[in-house]
Parts: structure tokens; sequence; C-alpha cells
């Protein structure tokens, strides 16, 4: 048996021209509103798969753990640590995840390992009794970043990381004998080298949580990326094969950033575009 639920976390507001790259705000001001600082509502969404009498996180999203003017610089809308709720209101705590899947390392999608900030002492990594799961590219990455995407990486994350002795690398073959045969990975390399996005067989078709690749609804429009995508071009023909492969499958996503789509189905519309349809705000106890 294998049940899906989505977790909210900290929440964000950036800059709707960065997180719509050369896409002018007169077409994406039609899918999110900006406030006054051109900023956009974004979400940190998780994704919980309770299976085989354990508990599996995908992401853990931006968490608490930035000082109050990284907070604010980085428009982090919380100060308590949101996703530790959201696990306690399945009767959980981040002692009791078993398995962290982390699509890749930037600091909105793992500084959810990482207690809240406090003014008298360093942040520290939660999750005792995981196991961390990632990209062997992605981890190659974020310890020797290009200087384009250094900032998302931060040494505070990745040393508790390392020295945890925790983590487990995803090679291109996309096995991982920890998870089992049940479990697929898709790669991306558009947005960063090595993303993993991890594929959960449902009854009525896949579930693939899309990280980066799509972030949230608007993106599912082939054309759309983000400013911070390493490889827009590359990131498009990602795209394209990954709907494609769950169009032809009756396929789900599960969005992290968007603010109120938490999963949708991949369909085309009536002009051929690919869209979604039974989207849904949260997912609740998805039982396979």
């Amino acid at each position: 048996m294998r049940i899906l639920s989505t977790l909210t976390g900290n929440s964000q507001k950036l800059d709707g021209g960065a997180m719509f790259g050369n896409a002018p705000k007169a077409l994406w001001s039609r899918w999110m509103e900006a406030d006054e600082q051109n900023r956009i509502r974004l979400g940190c969404r998780a994704l919980l798969v309770q299976e085989a009498n354990r508990n599996i996180l995908v992401e853990t999203g931006i968490g608490a753990f930035f000082s109050p003017d990284l907070k604010a610089r980085f428009g982090v809308q919380e100060n308590h640590h949101v996703l530790l709720e959201s696990l306690a209101a399945h009767g959980l705590s981040h002692e009791d995840i078993d398995i962290v899947i982390l699509t890749h390392l930037h600091f909105d999608h793992a500084g959810g390992l990482l207690s809240a900030w406090q003014s008298d002492s360093p942040s520290e990594l939660l999750f005792p009794n995981a196991q961390f799961i990632t990209g062997a590219r992605q981890w190659t990455r974020a310890l020797e970043p290009h200087s384009r995407d250094r900032a998302s990486y931060l040494s505070d994350i990745m040393e508790p990381l390392a020295l945890s002795e925790r983590v487990i690398l995803v090679n291109d073959d996309g096995y991982v004998p920890e998870l089992g045969p049940d479990w697929r990975f898709h790669f991306s390399d558009g947005h960063t080298p090595g993303q993993i996005l991890p594929e959960i067989m449902m009854p009525d078709g896949p579930v693939v949580f899309t990280g980066d690749l799509i972030p949230g609804a608007p993106w599912v429009h082939l054309p759309i990326t983000m400013g911070y995508d390493r490889f827009p071009e590359g990131l498009i023909e990602e795209k394209e094969a990954l709907l494609s492969d769950l169009l032809s499958r009756n396929g789900r996503i599960v969005l992290t950033h968007d603010p109120d789509v938490a999963m949708g189905r991949v369909v085309k519309d009536e002009k051929g575009k690919f869209t979604l349809s039974e989207a849904v705000a949260e997912v609740n106890d998805l039982t396979a």
C-alpha cells in the first residue's frame, strides 16, 4: 500500500520577472499577480510518500533557517518551520522520516533540512533517522558550483549533509537499492545539472514530482522558463519529453512552487498545448 500527501512548507515572494525569464510581464501577470515590489507568491511544497512501514519525504522547501536579513532578502514569509507543522498534522515528526529525496540542493529545496533560525545558536540538521537521496551529478555541482549559481548552494546545508554520512547518490541508471524497484527517476539538467525527478506509480497512472523543471502550473506551457535556469533551451526539450511521456501514460505532476495548485493530470488543450486537468490545491492520503 502506498499513500501520497502533499505538505505545505514555508512560502516566498520572489521577483516575477526572474521567475518567468524572458516572458514579458504583460504575459505572466495573467497567471500570477505581482505586488508593489514586482514579487509573486510562491509555495515550497513537499510530498509525503508512506509505504511498507516507511515514510519518504520528497523535498523540504526553504524552511526557516535564514537570519532575519536573509529572510527579508529572499522573501520568506513565515518565521517558524511550516513543514514541521505539516508533518505533525499527519501524526509525524522529522524523526519519523526514513528517507528524504532532494531533487536538487538549492537552498529553497533543501533549506527545510535545517532547524529554524535562533539568534543564540546555529541551525542544526533535522531528520536524524533519514537517509538523504540526491543526484550524483547534482552533488558534484553543489560542492563545486559555477559562479552563476554559487549563491544557491549554501555551506550551512552542504556541510552538515556531508558530515552526516547518510547521503545516497543517484547515478544516471536511476536505480537506488534503498528505495527498491518500484521507484523510477527522471533526470533534468536544464535548471541545474543532475536534478532528479522521482516517479511514483499509482493505479491510474504515474505521479512525478517535477521540482524546478516545472515549478508551477504556468510553466507547463513549453516556452516558459525561469531566469534562474542554467540551460533554458535544453530545459524546454526536457519538459516536452517528460510531458509527452506522462500524457501517453495518463500521468500527473506534483508542483513544488505553485501557491495554489499541488497536482494535476497532464493533458493537451484544443490547440494542442500541454495543460493540466483535475488540478487540486492539496493531496491528502491518495492511496495506491
